[in-house]
């Protein structure tokens, strides 16, 4: 199979690019490399992903529409990994355009492209984020998500719409993953784990929003890989018993599909924290500050829909997974 990934200098996205040249299929990948984070930690996954010979980088902003449609039109892919993204909740408060330009235009011309090309599959990231205000946890997506509290996560519920409206014109099978906490090597410098890990490092304190008392679905990076590529492999269908008079949130009678990706397993921050503290042989000067605007205080995915139909199940707890981030961090960082 040959398939575009978008984001590949992503940490999701570098990841999702291994497995698929691990089994055997040719990759293009594309990336903006915007500073969001360090440029260097994006440019080092992708020298790894170039050893490769099946797959092929291309620098490139999924924003601009003239080059989008020319690799469209170039490249004859089978499917799209769409991974590009502004990420972040609490970056979108200050740079509410970046959210615009990259989560909606982006989105826009990757549908166009599978629009135009006879894409057999789209799988592109959502977010737990859309849960917004809902307290309902487990988050289940037969939830309503009508009430996001942040610009970031109000984009991520547009991307799911946009594709609802293509499956349901052009017969376009799409599947979002509402991607929860993800951690793991080569994460995100803007994520928890690697933020508390450099600044116990460096003796400094780390923030502790909510009070401390916040739990997320913290979700290795390896489960959440696994998941997107068997996904990836079970094109969406419409389900043929779908009501309009009592419509389902997670289904449609087009070929459209949303599911949760977590680990199915909410963490207390405390708890994360003193795993990390363990890891370190170290222990960390907790700052307790308020919740931050457009945060959720819990976040508990309820997986049992993508495991129902891939066979997702994620394993790796993080008695399991932070250490293998440190240990990660110390070889890249060399500390």
């Amino acid at each position: 199979m040959r398939v575009l990934v978008t984001g590949a200098a992503g940490f999701v996205g570098a990841a999702t690019t291994h497995l698929l040249l691990n089994r055997g299929d040719d990759v293009v990948g594309i990336d903006n490399l915007n500073p969001y984070y360090d440029p260097k930690l994006k440019s080092a996954r992708i020298e790894r992903l170039a050893e490769e010979v099946r797959f092929n980088f291309i620098e490139m902003d999924c924003a601009d529409q003239d080059g989008m449609a020319k690799l469209f039109h170039d490249e004859n892919f089978d499917a799209v990994v769409h991974l590009a993204a502004q990420a972040g909740v609490r970056y979108s408060l200050d740079h509410p355009f970046a959210y615009l330009e990259a989560n909606l235009n982006g989105f826009l011309t990757v549908l166009e492209g599978c629009r135009h090309h006879d894409i057999k599959h789209l799988v592109y990231a959502s977010s737990s984020s859309v849960y917004g205000s809902n307290q309902n946890l487990p988050f289940s997506v037969r939830d309503n998500v009508d009430h996001p509290i942040s610009l970031y996560a109000a984009t991520k519920k547009s991307n799911e719409h946009m594709a609802h409206v293509y499956a349901h014109l052009y017969g376009i099978p799409c599947t979002g993953l509402r991607f929860f906490t993800v951690y793991g090597p080569w994460g995100r410098p803007d994520m928890a784990l690697f933020r508390f890990v450099d600044a116990i490092l460096k003796n400094e304190p780390i923030p502790v929003f909510g009070e401390g008392e916040q739990t997320r679905d913290f979700t290795y990076i390896d489960d959440v890989v696994e998941g997107v590529l068997r996904t990836l492999d079970t094109p969406a269908t419409a389900n043929p018993n779908w009501d309009p008079h009592s419509p389902d949130p997670g289904t449609s009678a087009a070929p459209w599909r949303v599911y949760n990706i977590g680990g199915g397993r909410p963490v207390p921050l405390l708890d994360f924290i003193s795993c990390i503290e363990a890891c370190l042989g170290q222990k960390a000067v907790m700052d307790f500050l308020p919740m931050q605007p457009g945060d959720v205080r819990h976040t508990e995915a309820d997986v049992q829909d993508l495991s129902d139909a891939v066979g997702y199940t994620p394993s790796t707890s993080i008695d399991v997974g932070i250490p293998r981030f440190v240990e990660w961090y110390r070889t890249y960082y060399q500390v």
